[in-house]
This record gives C-alpha cells, structure tokens and sequence, in this order.
C-alpha cells in the first residue's frame, strides 16, 4: 500500500507527507483553541451544571434510581442523602481546574473533527474499496466514544464518587477530597470509558487486517465475560454487584457487537488449515 498525492498514481515524497501532518496539526490545534476560548467562558455553567452536579442528591442517575426503586417497590435502590466537601489546596490550583476542564471538554466536543483530520491523512493510503465504509466508520466511532463518555458520566462517575468519597476507615478521619483528585478521577473515567466503547471499531479494523476473525471472538466469548467483569470491578471499586454489574453489561454488549461486525474466517483460510492437518 502507497500513498498517493491528489489520489492520482503519483507518489507523494516524504516531505508532502510531513508537510500535510503539519497542516492536520495545526488545523487540530487551531480547532482545539478556538473551542476552549469559547468553553472557558462559560466557567459557572461547566462547573456548577456539569462537573460538580453528580455531588447534588438531585443528579439524573440518583432520580432515576429512586424511580426505579419505587417501580420496584424497593426503597433500597433510592441513594440517601449524601455530601461532599471539596478542597484546592494550590495557589494557582482553581485557575489551573478551570483551564483544564475548559481543555477537556473542547478535546471531547472536538472528537469528530480529529477523527475527520485523521481520515484525511491517511485517505490517500486507502484503496477504493477500503474507503466505501468510511462514512460509517466516522459515524460510529463518534457515537460509541460520546456513548461510553455518557455511561462514564451519569453512571460510573456518580457511583464511584459517591462509594469513594463517602468511604471512611474511621470517624476520627474525615473525608476531604482535593479539586485536582475529583477533576482527575472524572476526567480519567470518561475518556476510559469513551475509549472502550470504541472496542467494535477495533474489532472491524482488526478483522479487516487478519488479526482477529468472528469464529475467534466466539472462542475466546468465556474469557471475554471474565475480563468484562475484572475490567468492570477495577472501573467501579465498590461492594454493591449491581454498580459492577452496570459497567459489566455495556461492555459484554459491545464484546458481542465486535463479533457480529468482524469477518468470518475465508474458505481459502479454511482449506489451507484442514490441508495442513
């Protein structure tokens, strides 16, 4: 496989390659400002209805708990009351949240754009028949990232801080929980999760390349409900199973939505291991 220039025959020289990687960048980039300038302006709204809501009992995730529990008529399901005191601790430590936060957030909304520069970059590698799905693979990589950022944010996010935060070895040791440790717990959860929702995009390059075929997925489907449910408690340390179970279940779907698009094994692949054997 070659890269073309102008999708014409002419090979392209290491030079108009790098020259190309410079302007993705710097479109990347310019993109990435632009949006954080814009997000930083709305410091009370990203704070106040965003980044420190899953703190409020009234949360979506707690109500819709509590509704369910009311469905159910069981009151266990409704969370109690809690609170959580955050502290900064740095001078310069509550500008500092607020430039990253605006940064995360434009990173997450620019999503798109970057997979968008990316497939530019590498369309002129692609041969006709390898670009015809491009347009779903765009779409779908952009919805499954802001999905499992979505899961991350009203689900695992709340029921990990809320365990965590409210976790105590003893009455003389109160919990106050520092700006930066909230704010890198969040951040880290929802780009996780946004990344592993990507598992069947993976899973399509991946069979497209040979590595990894739809008869092997199956094989390995019982080990894959282990690592889901490893995976799942690590994400989610807590001791109630129903918060393991809520991360485990999204990912074991997803596993099984990376078998469906995966190839099947070719018939020429199956001749060739019943003739070795």
């Amino acid at each position: 496989m070659k890269f073309t220039k102008n999708n014409s025959e002419e090979t392209a020289t290491f030079w108009e390659h790098l020259e190309v990687l410079r302007w993705t960048f710097l479109r990347i980039f310019a993109v990435l400002f632009v949006l954080l300038v814009l997000v930083f302006g709305f410091k009370d709204f990203i704070f106040n209805s965003i980044i420190f809501k899953p703190l409020s009992s009234d949360f979506a995730f707690y109500r819709l708990l509590c509704l369910l529990g009311d469905l159910l008529n069981s009151p266990g399901f409704c969370p109690e009351d809690f609170k959580i005191n955050l502290i900064n601790i740095n001078l310069a430590g509550q500008f500092l949240a607020h430039i990253t936060s605006s940064f995360s957030i434009a990173l997450v909304a620019s999503v798109p754009f970057l997979l968008f520069e990316i497939w530019r970059f590498v369309a002129p590698a692609l041969y006709p028949g390898e670009k015809k799905n491009v347009g779903f693979i765009f779409f779908s990589s952009s919805f499954l990232f802001y999905l499992g950022a979505a899961v991350s944010y009203f689900i695992v996010f709340p029921l990990t801080i809320r365990f965590l935060g409210t976790y105590t070895v003893s009455e003389l040791v109160p919990n106050q929980i520092s700006l930066q440790s909230y704010m890198s717990t969040l951040y880290i959860l929802v780009f996780s999760m946004g990344l592993m929702f990507e598992m069947p995009v993976l899973a399509y390059f991946l069979s497209r390349m040979g590595i990894v075929t739809r008869e092997g997925l199956k094989k390995f489907r019982n080990y894959a409900v282990v690592g889901v449910l490893v995976i799942s408690a690590f994400i989610t340390p807590t001791t109630d199973p129903f918060t393991m179970l809520v991360v485990a279940f999204p990912l074991y779907v997803l596993y099984e939505v990376s078998i469906l698009v995966c190839r099947k094994e070719t018939p020429e692949k199956d001749d060739e291991e019943e003739t070795e054997s």
